[in-house]
Formats: structure tokens, C-alpha cells, sequence
């Protein structure tokens, strides 16, 4: 006789509905369909996909008494047999749920299985436990630009190219801002450095000698971004260049401080 699991906190059963319903990275509508067929649980009405799935799984949950139902869908729509040209999304679903799992002491592990893991009750603690580097920048609300160019690299578990990819993100920035077509260090002098007058991206008014030290100071510190990233990764093969998670993440954090003070910057074009 199969194992009886206990009703989940519907708050819990609707979020991951949320995941594997969302509108840019979930299930389609039909194999929405599909899986809630092959795991014997009745189709629902919704306005949309993540509101019909969540009132399936709820209603065959609330007949059941049991969990099971919500179990078997996640196991069908995590096999990873699904997801061999897809492997960024098996990454990304399986990091979005464990966000949520992990409030009812459960992970969805590399094999797509529902397997015991640590609980939590607050947000951080779940970022945390989920072992998502994702899931930690977001609690760190890390900026948009950066992981514009470097979340396909974090999916696929790639710290030395993420960090090569996410230091891109203020040149082209800079590039963007200015129109200017210089790369490194020269586009730093160039655009973000003050000279004799203020610098062309100016996050202050760059009048008095503090104003400055503090604009030189993220010009400086851009270089040396470009010089400690940048530079190395895309001359020297990543055998001899490790980045680990946790340098990756501090990586990450700088960068989204460079970019919310470019975010208020004055630009000279």
C-alpha cells in the first residue's frame, strides 16, 4: 500500500503551481493537461495556468485527505527524461520549487524525486536551504542588469563563465550610456573617470574633492573588476581559473552595487 502523506498548507500546494504553471518558464497548457491525466487527478477551470493547476491539485488533495496527488504531479513534470534539450529548465524548475518545498521539509533532487530535505519557516532560512544560487540573489534582490547577462550560466551550474559574463554587463552598460566603442580599462577613463572636468557617467556632481575621490573610487574599482575577472577569464582556460558559488555570489553582489549607482548617474552623451 502506497505511503499517505499529509494535506500540504494550500498556500504551499498554490506556489508550486505557480512554478510549474508560470507564464515564461512553466508547463504549457497541454502538458498541463497531459500530466494531471497520467497521474489520475481531474482537470479544473482557471483564468490561467498556474490558477487551474493549483485548484486541481487542491480539490483532488481535499478528497484525498493526502498529499500524494501534488507529489505524483512534481514527479511526472520533473522526470528529467523530459528535460535531455532542456536541461536550463529541469535547473531552474527544480531550484523554484525547492523554494517552496522547502517549507514542508522536502527537495526535488537531481533524479526529479520528491526527497526529504531540511525545513524552514522564514524567507531567508528557505533561500538557504534550497541550495539555489538563484534563489540567494534574489534574496540579496540583486540587480536586473546582472542577471540579464549571466542566468543562463548560473542554470547550468557555471561560475567561471558566469563570472566572465556578469562583468560584461557594466561595460556594455557604459557602452550603451555613452555610445562609446572602447572595451576595459580605456572605456573606464574614457567615460567614468573624471578628467579635468566631470567624468561623461557621473553618479554625483563631481564638484567637490569628496565627490571625486568617490567617483574615482567606483572607476577604480570597475578596472579593477575588469582586471580580477574579466581579463583572466577570457584569456585563460578555466582548468587553471576556478570561481567557486560563494566567489561568484560576492562577484555579483559588487556588481549590482556598480550598477544601482550607475541607476542614478548623470550621463553626458
Amino acid at each position: 500500500m502506497a505511503t499517505r502523506h499529509e494535506p500540504w498548507p494550500a498556500t504551499v500546494v498554490t506556489a508550486v503551481a505557480g512554478v510549474l504553471g508560470d507564464t515564461d518558464h512553466g508547463l504549457t497548457g497541454r502538458e498541463i493537461g497531459q500530466l494531471l491525466a497520467v497521474v489520475k487527478v481531474p482537470d479544473a477551470d482557471g483564468g490561467n495556468k498556474r490558477d487551474r493547476l493549483a485548484g486541481a491539485l487542491l480539490a483532488q488533495q481535499a478528497r484525498h485527505g493526502a498529499s500524494n496527488c501534488v507529489i505524483a504531479f512534481i514527479k511526472v513534470a520533473m522526470a528529467p527524461v523530459r528535460y535531455v534539450q532542456q536541461p536550463h529548465t529541469f535547473s531552474r524548475r527544480q531550484d523554484d520549487l525547492n523554494e517552496v518545498l522547502v517549507h514542508v521539509g522536502l527537495r526535488v533532487n537531481d533524479q526529479g524525486q520528491v526527497a526529504r530535505g531540511p525545513a524552514a519557516t522564514t524567507l531567508s532560512e528557505a533561500a538557504r536551504h534550497a541550495s539555489s544560487l538563484r534563489a540567494e540573489l534574489r534574496r540579496r534582490s540583486t540587480h536586473p542588469e546582472v542577471l540579464r547577462y549571466c542566468t543562463l550560466e548560473i542554470l547550468a551550474k557555471n561560475p567561471f563563465h558566469a563570472s566572465l559574463e556578469a562583468v560584461k554587463s557594466v561595460a556594455d552598460r557604459l557602452r550603451t550610456f555613452t555610445g562609446q566603442g572602447l572595451d576595459g580599462a580605456r572605456l573606464v577613463d574614457a567615460v567614468l573617470m573624471p578628467g579635468h572636468g566631470t567624468a561623461r557617467v557621473a553618479i554625483n556632481a563631481n564638484a567637490t574633492g569628496p565627490e571625486l575621490d568617490e567617483q574615482k573610487g567606483l572607476a577604480n574599482l570597475v578596472k579593477g573588476l575588469f582586471s580580477m575577472y574579466r581579463n583572466p577569464a577570457a584569456h585563460e582556460p578555466r582548468l587553471h581559473r576556478t570561481v567557486t558559488d560563494e566567489e561568484l555570489l560576492e562577484l555579483l553582489t559588487t556588481l549590482s552595487m556598480v550598477h544601482r549607482r550607475l541607476d542614478s548617474a548623470r550621463v553626458t552623451p
